[in-house]
């Protein structure tokens, strides 16, 4: 939802989300890795997306590269859905903000591949806080994760 150009993001979505991210936190690799390791059993060519994984002999999940990489974007997803009340919009530097979206465009990412990484988020965060999980903390992670791809995605710039 937004307001005047400001999401908003409710109380409750907030508290649901920033409990979660706390457990979480901790174990942020390894979810980051969950999580791709999830996109590519859903979606086995988005490994031709990234470029250490397009020809390398190594399996993903044991690639060195993988898993910083999955670290980042996970943390990146999660610290910024734990911010979006507070700030009203999303917290990811805007010179991140511009990379992202020309790094998407560049190598091609479209919706589909947005929806994969939503759902494979969304049970990865299911499976890390079973005991949260809840109709309410799904629709607060999927909102927030909308919210940051809208960003990423203002900044795609279509092929010439």
């Amino acid at each position: 939802m937004e307001s005047e150009g400001k999401i908003v993001f409710t109380e409750e979505q907030e508290a649901l989300v920033v409990k979660s991210w706390s457990v979480m936190k901790k174990n942020s690799a390894d979810l980051g890795l969950k999580l791709f390791i999830k996109i590519f059993e859903i979606a086995p060519t988005a490994k031709k997306l990234f470029s250490f994984l397009r020809d390398s002999p190594i399996p993903a999940e044991q690639n060195p590269k993988l898993k910083p990489h999955a670290m980042s974007v996970f943390v990146m997803c999660c610290e910024s859905a734990a911010q979006l009340r507070k700030t009203g919009k999303v917290t990811v530097k805007e010179t991140t903000l511009k990379r992202l979206g020309a790094n998407h465009s560049k190598y091609g990412v479209v919706d589909e591949h947005f929806e994969v990484t939503k759902y494979a988020l969304l049970e990865t965060i299911k499976e890390a806080v079973p005991e949260m999980w809840s109709p309410e903390m799904k629709s607060a992670w999927g909102q927030a994760y909308d919210h940051l791809v809208a960003a990423i995605k203002a900044e795609m710039k279509p092929s010439p």
